[in-house]
Order: structure tokens, then sequence, then C-alpha cells
């Protein structure tokens, strides 16, 4: 009966699906390739008796299993995703967008162009809102290849002499990738969301032709505008420009202020403390003590010889002038149950001597300051280092122990 061949089908259908999704969890790509095969033909078979849709499913497991295989070939994915594009017309751009990521993969820039203009092209009925956010990211990678090409033309200019134009042709090409990729990098940045590589582009391009003015809106927008979601390389990149155009240090802390508040782990911590350790206003070298405490609660961290450096500088200053004691002994109460564990465990100590003594030095100065004459690290390190004549050793277990007083005073 029509009912029971249509049970019969939903059954098969399910247990095929079942195989397939089993062969691709075991990443056995030939034998998915098999399972998917049986699956499509038997939908082709019933297709007159029952509407089935199941493109996005086809094309998803489809492009799974092609770009694993060890069997198949550019080609054969491109083949799959042109048919996949005839399938479902809504999803048209959707699977012209991925089709070009695979491209650009294995390094077919001209294809993906060639791709992503036919898209840009294409017509289908009234545009929806989401065929225009798509139509809008066609174009956006189209304008990120158009900068690609309009960077590998201003290197071959660059290389031709101190004036960088000797080649009039080259030249004008270049300003031809210029226009197109302006426009389009202009447009989809406007959109709020993270658009990190595309601001980027864009930014170099102004930036090369002297619009400063107009690359500092761009990043000034994409990092301050509520619209878009908050996003710690917004921070990086002005801070970044606002350094290559000299800006005084109080806009570049401005800018490295937001991102320690977003990302207190980040890597520019280490210039955001040295600034900060350089003014002359209490309050900021405070601040400076407070970003290099919060960066080493981090485990990326712990042997990052530089942050540990720049700690012991700011600890031992505060301990020579006998001021401001009390910024010390506030970061150091919220850490002393976990510190000592995470940061100056005899084991650490070992090993950090085996592998950098500088650090191991800088955590030594740290741990004895903090905890005291009798903490472990500090007992360890400092007896290595005095055992292998280090002077810098033992000038460190001296001031160590001429300050121990210091260590009581922080412990309360």
């Amino acid at each position: 009966s029509s009912h029971e061949h249509k049970l019969n089908f939903r059954k098969s259908k399910e247990a095929c699906l079942s195989y397939i999704q089993d062969a691709l969890l075991q990443k056995q790509w030939k034998r998915a390739a098999e399972f998917l095969t049986c699956y499509i033909e038997s939908l082709e078979k019933d297709y007159s008796r029952e509407h089935i849709g199941p493109s996005e499913m086809i094309r998803r497991i489809g492009t799974e299993i092609l770009w694993h295989h060890s069997q198949s070939s550019m080609k054969e994915f491109s083949c799959f995703m042109e048919q996949m594009k005839t399938l479902g017309v809504k999803r048209y751009l959707k699977v012209c967008l991925e089709h070009v990521f695979h491209l650009l993969c294995n390094g077919q820039i001209d294809e993906a162009y060639q791709n992503l203009s036919l898209a840009e092209s294409w017509r289908f009925g009234e545009q929806t809102a989401i065929q225009d956010k798509e139509m809008k990211l066609i174009q956006a990678y189209r304008g990120l290849l158009d900068y690609y090409s309009w960077s590998k033309q201003k290197n071959i200019l660059l290389e031709h002499g101190e004036d960088g134009f000797s080649d009039l042709a080259v030249e004008q090409e270049m300003h031809s990738y210029f226009r197109k990729a302006a426009v389009n990098l202009k447009e989809i940045i406007k959109i709020p969301g993270v658009w990190d590589l595309f601001v980027k582009c864009y930014v170099d391009l102004l930036e090369f032709y002297g619009d400063h003015n107009e690359a500092r809106q761009v990043l000034n927008e994409y990092a301050y505008n509520s619209k878009f979601p908050a996003n710690p390389n917004a921070h990086v990149y002005l801070y970044q420009f606002l350094k290559r155009q000299g800006e005084s240090k109080k806009s570049l802390v401005s800018a490295l202020k937001i991102l320690h508040d977003i990302v207190p782990s980040h890597e520019l911590m280490i210039d955001f403390n040295t600034m900060l350790q350089k003014s002359k206003k209490r309050k900021k070298r405070r601040l400076g003590l407070e970003v290099i405490f919060a960066a080493l609660d981090y485990a990326g961290w712990k042997e990052n010889a530089k942050a540990w450096s720049c700690l012991a500088r700011q600890v031992k200053q505060i301990v020579i002038s006998d001021k401001h004691l009390d910024w010390i002994k506030k970061e150091w109460n919220s850490r002393k149950d976990w510190w000592p564990a995470f940061h100056f465990s005899r084991y650490l100590a070992k090993r950090n001597w085996q592998e950098n003594k500088s650090l191991s030095y800088e955590k030594a100065l740290v741990a004895g300051i903090l905890l005291g004459k009798d903490c472990k690290y500090f007992k360890y390190i400092s007896h290595q280092g005095c055992k292998a004549q280090l002077k810098r050793f033992r000038m460190m277990k001296r001031f160590v122990n001429r300050h121990n007083p210091v260590y009581l005073r922080i412990s309360g």
C-alpha cells in the first residue's frame, strides 16, 4: 500500500542517515560516500510520491566527505558545489560563499574571484533581507581579493626603486584595485559585526594613500560604536594605529585601558604597564601595578619573564621608597590564598631554574617580598643562584633579607 511504502521509505532513509553519521564520526569517508550515494538514489526513486527537500543535508554531508576523502579532487568538489547551487535557489549565495572559502583554502584565488563575480550578478525573485546580507558578504570578499591584488602590485612597485612608481601601467592597475577594494570594504564595515580582517585591509589602503583622518574615523567607529559587539581586536587596531601616528601617551593609555577592561590577559598589557610605570601620576602608577598583577593571574603568563620583570621592578621600587606599600597589600590580599601554589611552589622553582634563570630571578624577588625569606620558591632559587656564584642572586638574597619586615607589613 501507499502508506506502507511511505513508512518503509522513512525507516530506510533514517537508517541510511544513521549509517552515514556513524561513518562520519569514525572518519570512514569512503563508507560514508557509499551510503550517501544510496541515500540520494533512494530519494530520486521516491521523489514522485513525496516531496522532500534534503539539499541542505546532502550539501553539508557531501562537503565534509569530499573535503576529507583521499581520492577526491578540487575539480570534483567544485562540480559538487555547482550542483548544490541549483538544488536550493534560496541558499545559492550561501553555497557560493562556502565554495569560495574552499577555493581560497586551496590557493585558487582567480577561481574564487570568478565565483564571487558570478554570485554578485545573480538575481532570483524578490531579494530578502537574508539574501541582502549574503550579497554584502559576497561583495566584501571580492573587495578582500581586490585588496590582495592591490597589495601584490604595490610590492612590485616598491621593489622598482626609491620612488616606487617607475612602472606607470602597474601603478594604474594598482589604483584600479584600490578603488574596487575600498568601495566594497567600506560598505561591509558599516554593518554592526566583527569585521577584523576587512577593517585591517581598509585601514591599510587608507594609510598608504595618506588618508589618516578617514582611517582614524573607521577605527574609532569600530572600537567605540555601541551597535558593534565588544571586540578586543578593535581596540588593538586603534592602539597600533595611534602608535604608528606618534600620538600622545594619553591617547595610547586610553586605548589600552579599555582593552585591559575587556581582556586583562592580553599581551599588550606589558606595553600598558610600562607606560603607566613611567608616569609621574600616582594614580597611573598604581593602575600599572594592578594591570601586571591581573595579567599574572592567567596561566598563559606564568612563565612570561617580561611580565615578572615588570612586577619585580615596580615592587622593588615601592619597597625601597617605603611608600605605597598599601598598593601591594591590596593586590596581594586577594591572591595570597592561591598565588603561592599557582606561582611559587618548590616544583616550579626547580623547573624555572632549569629552563630560564632570568625568569626564576624575577619570580624569586617577587616571592621573597610577598611571602618573606622563608618562601620555598625564594629559598630554592636564591640557594641555587648563590651556589652557582651568580652575583645578582646574592644581591637579591641580601635585598629580601634586609627588607623582610616589609613582608610582615604586607601580610598584615
